[in-house]
């Protein structure tokens, strides 16, 4: 069975750079990157990578996460988490799949978790509502472009 490769336009891709704080909510129906200071709550239906310079604190809920850098706060993740080697994740684990390389740190409680039971908890908090507002402002632009 031949590999499926995933294609990620790079102008989907929100960024905070190196450098950069910002406190607050994120919203995003695609990928994120963060390479610099965040505090808040990020909800992205796509991969979150948190880059080997950046430092999070607070809630994240998204679909995919590669992690390189500092998180402090609670994580819940529909797939994958991958702890890279050199990271230091401080706080509450919910995840269907987890990858734990050599030399991560990991300081808090670990879930496994249902794609339903993330489902759930994603409706209950009515987050469903504003990533469907984020996708379909995200989907009107791409048609205005066109």
């Amino acid at each position: 069975m031949a590999k499926v490769e995933q294609t990620v336009n790079v102008n989907s891709v929100s960024r905070i750079s190196a450098g950069t704080c910002f406190k607050g909510e994120i919203s995003s129906p695609y990928d994120l990157r963060i390479d610099g200071n965040f505090d808040g709550k990020l909800y992205s239906k796509g991969r979150v990578v948190v880059g080997e310079t950046a430092n999070v604190s607070g809630e994240m809920i998204c679909d995919n996460v590669d992690l390189w850098g500092n998180v402090k706060g609670d994580l819940h993740v529909k797939d994958t988490l991958s702890l890279k080697s050199g990271c230091r994740m401080d706080g509450g684990i919910n995840v269907r799949k987890l990858i734990v390389e050599l030399g991560a740190s990991f300081n808090g409680t670990c879930k496994m978790i249902t794609e339903e039971e993330f489902d759930k908890a994603v409706a209950s908090e009515e987050l469903a509502k504003v990533l469907d507002a984020a996708q379909k402002q995200g989907d009107q632009q791409a048609r205005q472009k066109k």
